[in-house]
């Protein structure tokens, strides 16, 4: 059976190209000073976030009435409504959807959900035309990989990349890289996917309680393309994706594409309550592993998330190891306190990648304490999940030391004489991981304890 590699393994891989490293830290970065000049544009910020994080808290404890009177208020609306448990029968329903209506050709806009439960693979192994039509997971596709990040799905690849992949799937000119060109070229091939499909596969950003309807949003009005033109639209949506009243909407919408890309509001935010006259609207409610998640005291606020993806902008470790080393559908920060509650055992490295240093907590639209929860399932997989036997007995010798005051100071004293004697390849050598890419500061000549009893008095 193939094992998923750790964080650190994968990250190393990625790191082996030091220019694409810096390329994709340097860029992420950009997005996250973006969002900053955004933020700072609206004195209110902090009240806005105050809001959305107050919102969802009355979600979170509210959810099973709030879903309730959703599914009511969408049926009322003519939509049908059905509720997966789990990913495998996420796509039973869609399945069945799509046979009910004789459908083989579809086309999909971004949807994390979606990529989540693996529909694309599952309906192309039975023989359905699956195509992405947001830009970004259409490169994707055309490159048979999985998104990088869930709002740039495509921001690990360079324009030259794109230009290459375009040459083979599209037959743009050899070496062609222009923005402008290859956009044009990818318009005019799915322009032609939109007028074939007979069915329509979107996400949900926010379904709203209180009409039953629901909002998707886009940059390149995709969705809306895909649902007008198509007699089906089936709807994939998270059961944390609820928010109580149209009222509420506002507040997500000025957050979320400030928080995502320093755009005041995506270009496209569209509004769905009905199927219109001679077509078919589904929506599918999807809980595979949130309720487990809404049952876990110091993991539930990871539930607000509403897929921003600013914290993986600003995460100094995404930034530089890439969204592919998390092994997760949802990488960063977020998919980092989500994903170890679906599989304990293949996202235990994922709480580890983190410097804790705070800073996806800080810019989380919704307030989501993400440091804190990454502290709290390391100490969930310390004590329960799978450990290196080498980093236990460390901790616990670590651990022995530092409970006994005279013993921390004599080892203190030995590193500190060692140290400063030791040849460099005793300190620097593949048994010091922290060596290989750091310099150990100059070493102290004595502790601090020593010091501040030799200054107090002054």
């Amino acid at each position: 059976m193939k094992t998923t590699p750790t964080h650190a393994a994968a990250a190393e891989e990625f790191l082996k190209d030091g220019e694409r490293s810096h390329w994709h830290d340097d860029t992420l970065w950009h997005v996250r000073s973006k969002r900053d000049v955004a933020a700072q544009k609206i004195p209110e910020w902090e009240q806005l976030r105050n809001n959305a994080s107050q919102i969802k808290d009355h979600v979170l404890s509210n959810l099973d009435n709030l879903l309730l009177q959703f599914e009511k208020n969408a049926r009322e609306n003519g939509i049908e409504v059905l509720w997966a448990k789990d990913a495998d029968e996420h796509n039973q329903h869609v399945l069945r959807i799509l046979e009910e209506n004789q459908v083989k050709n579809l086309v999909k806009s971004k949807s994390i959900l979606t990529e989540e439960c693996g529909l694309n693979h599952f309906l192309e192994d039975k023989g359905y035309d699956v195509v992405d039509t947001d830009l970004g997971e259409r490169i994707i596709q055309f490159n048979k990989q999985v998104p990088s990040h869930i709002v740039m799905p495509a921001i690990h690849l360079k324009k030259k990349e794109i230009g290459d992949i375009f040459h083979e799937h599209l037959g743009t000119d050899a070496g062609a890289d222009d923005p402008a060109y290859l956009t044009e070229a990818a318009r005019q091939h799915l322009r032609q996917k939109f007028i074939q499909a007979k069915a329509a596969i979107t996400g949900v950003n926010f379904g709203i309680a209180e009409t039953g309807g629901f909002v998707v949003c886009t940059n390149e009005g995709n969705a809306d393309m895909g649902t007008h033109l198509a007699d089906l639209h089936i709807a994939c949506m998270g059961i944390e994706k609820i928010i109580p009243r149209a009222a509420d909407l506002g507040v997500f919408l000025r957050l979320l594409a400030r928080s995502a890309t320093g755009q005041s509001i995506t270009n496209y935010t569209s509004h769905f309550h009905r199927p219109r006259k001679g077509k078919k609207m589904y929506l599918i409610l999807v809980d595979n592993g949130r309720t487990n998640q809404l049952g876990r005291e110091d993991f539930r606020n990871s539930l607000k998330c509403i897929r921003c993806g600013a914290c993986m902008n600003t995460c100094p470790i995404y930034r530089r190891s890439s969204g592919f080393s998390y092994g997760s559908t949802v990488p960063g920060p977020i998919g980092s306190i989500l994903s170890p509650g679906m599989d304990l055992k293949k996202h235990s490295t994922l709480p580890f990648a983190s410097t804790l240093c705070g800073s996806c907590t800080n810019v989380c639209p919704v307030k989501i304490n993400i440091h804190e929860q990454l502290y709290k399932w390391r100490q969930v997989i310390t004590k329960e999940g799978p450990s290196q036997p080498s980093k236990k007995w460390a901790m616990r010798f670590g651990g022995n030391v530092m409970s006994k005051p005279k013993l921390f100071d004599m080892m203190g004293n030995l590193a500190r004489k060692s140290l400063s004697i030791s040849p460099r390849g005793f300190v620097y050598n593949s048994f010091n991981a922290w060596g290989k890419h750091r310099e150990l500061p100059e070493v102290p000549k004595e502790s601090f304890k020593d010091w501040y009893r030799k200054n107090r008095k002054q």
